[in-house]
């Protein structure tokens, strides 16, 4: 084998577990998916995911805001999304596997999400 081989395989073995880690989403409990209700305070419609913020009311009354990833720009605009689907103000209820740490966070999807009003947020 060339040394060029040699090099081309060894940085390739060392930089997959990178790539792998990224995709992982072991930090979500998506196992036990809440349902929490909110109002956007930022959508953030940036790659490689998008995120929305949320202000979340919690049991005791004292408010949280929520930091959800969600899928990339390019999935949600097959989807009929666009940067502008979200606002600050608007209303939701999501299904969201929360953070395994307690945290206020999550992921969210489209199709676990629609405005308080039942109003589907794109092509759902």
């Amino acid at each position: 084998m060339r040394l060029e081989s040699v090099f081309v395989v060894a940085m390739l073995a060392a930089t997959s577990g990178a790539a792998l880690a990224h995709h992982s989403f072991a930090m979500f409990a998506s196992e036990s998916p809440i349902e929490i209700a909110g109002t956007v305070v930022e959508f953030k419609y940036t790659s490689p995911h998008s995120f929305i913020l949320v202000d979340v009311k919690g049991k005791d009354g004292t408010n949280a805001v929520w930091n959800l990833e969600g899928p990339s720009p390019s999935i949600l605009a097959r989807d009929g999304m666009s940067a502008k689907t979200l606002k600050p103000g608007d209303e939701l209820v999501l299904t969201i596997d929360p953070l395994r740490s307690g945290a206020p966070g999550g992921s969210w999807s489209l199709i676990k999400t629609k405005f308080k009003d039942g109003k589907p947020l794109a092509g759902q």
